[in-house]
């Protein structure tokens, strides 16, 4: 059946239904100067043909399939196996929606729960919600976390933390008047001289990034001691592929773990969707956003999986609520189950343990380059920053050529840096490729 008036008939029927005389009057209520005011601009109409062959190319470009890609800054070319796919192809999965009927969602409630049990493993926390938008709304729900429950006003940001991750905090901060303030770097990490002279009885919470935006590994010991001392909550945004190796924030005092988990099954996909991990300790349990799922009993004694915990305004009174987030990522997040299922302990540190010794080659490799030198001394995961002889625009467009994505220039977030080249390597890249970068880069010194 079709609701639309297609007719003039039609729309004055409706216009005459709704006590309007014109279209002009139905959306008298929003001013002039909000309105078009002119045609769509929007293409022919295309046949069904047509249409699946722009689609598909468009679709084509979610892909890097036949590009090299040394791009990071927080998407990266991991290998997703063909088991994770073939399981959140199936139809149960993709086009199920919230889970509120128990009764008659288990595989769903049960696979999220699963995801949240291996984030915990993961991360050392406590308790994990079923998922986020993405690692940047994230943080910004852990630092309302952190001020609700401290009476704090004040969060202090780390400058190394993803320039996107740092401008959706400040945006969430503004409506619920919590002062945002930016932590200075040195040599590539949060400064520690700059953390201490800030933190005073007004911070609520400070977020770093493990490791950084750049790439590095933080001086995560020295910044926990710092916090605990003022009575803040430590944050701390995390690549969860890094766990493998990196000890899990737990074990140095993070009381809120963060990150992006579209490293965990989920392709790059030009941008999205992609996975917010949420992970607490107890004390935040009932102010963490979205929704958690739980394992219990039915009244036959069969184990069964519910929503346990909802605090959303849509479940409990508006004025008690602690977020409005209203989508969990279940799709994403079942991916990250499979994928975490299929790797195992022994795989996610065997891929942790790939990522950091082809980056090193690399590293060294650039380093002998006439021109080209590491920014920095600071060990680093799988990402390093690049002092260039040349424009790092330059060196992108040029190597575009050779089908080869060279990296991130870091001056698009970070001015200061404008000469610098912001490079990543995972599992995926064959000594051949990271050669092939290398010689392209000679070219150019």
């Amino acid at each position: 059946m079709n609701f639309l008036p297609n007719t003039d008939k039609d729309r004055e029927e409706m216009l005459k239904t709704i006590g309007v005389k014109s279209i002009d009057e139905l959306f008298s209520d929003i001013p002039p100067a909000l309105r078009l005011n002119r045609e769509l601009n929007l293409p022919p109409a295309m046949s069904e043909y047509e249409l699946l062959r722009h689609m598909r190319e468009l679709s084509e470009k979610n892909v890097a399939k036949d590009y090299v890609t040394f791009i990071g800054a927080g998407s990266y070319d991991h290998y997703v196996p063909s088991v994770v796919r073939h399981v959140i192809s199936r139809s149960e999965f993709y086009t199920a929606y919230t889970p509120y009927q128990p009764e008659v969602s288990q595989a769903v409630l049960q696979s999220i729960y699963e995801y949240q049990t291996m984030i915990c493993e993961l991360t050392g926390m406590d308790a994990a919600n079923a998922s986020m938008y993405d690692g940047a709304s994230a943080a910004a729900e852990s630092v309302t976390i952190a001020a609700g429950l401290t009476r704090r006003k004040k969060a202090l940001v780390s400058r190394t933390v993803h320039p996107e991750t740092r401008a959706v905090i400040k945006t969430y901060a503004a409506g619920h008047n919590i002062e945002v303030r930016e932590v200075q770097l040195e040599n590539g990490v949060t400064s520690l001289k700059a953390l201490g002279d800030m933190l005073d009885k007004d911070v609520a919470c400070v977020v770093i990034q493990e490791p950084n935006f750049f790439g590095c590994i933080e001086p995560v010991d020295e910044i926990s001691k710092e916090v605990q001392a003022a009575g803040a909550t430590l944050i701390v945004s995390v690549n969860p592929i890094t766990l493998g190796l990196l000890r899990p924030p737990s074990e140095y005092g993070a009381e809120i773990v963060v990150g992006e988990g579209q490293v965990l099954g989920n392709p790059m996909a030009f941008g999205g969707p992609y996975l917010g991990v949420l992970a607490v300790k107890d004390k935040y349990l009932r102010r963490m956003p979205g929704r958690l799922v739980g394992m219990t009993t039915d009244t036959r004694g069969q184990r069964g999986f519910v929503l346990t915990l909802q605090t959303r305004e849509q479940h409990i009174r508006r004025e008690r609520a602690t977020s409005n987030i209203c989508s969990n990522e279940a799709l994403n997040a079942l991916a990250a189950t499979v994928y975490l299922t299929w790797l195992g302990k022994a795989g996610i540190r065997e891929i942790g343990e790939m990522c950091v010794k082809k980056a090193a080659y690399l590293a060294d490799g650039i380093s002998h380059i006439k021109g080209f030198s590491l920014a920095w001394k600071t060990p680093f995961f799988n990402e390093f920053a690049v002092k260039c002889p040349v424009a790092p625009e330059k060196i992108v467009e040029a190597l575009l050529e050779k089908k080869i994505l060279a990296g991130y220039p870091l001056g698009k977030a970070y001015p200061e840096f404008k000469d610098y080249l912001l490079i990543a390597v995972t599992e995926k890249r064959t000594r051949k490729e990271m050669d092939d970068l290398l010689a392209g880069l000679e070219g150019l010194a």
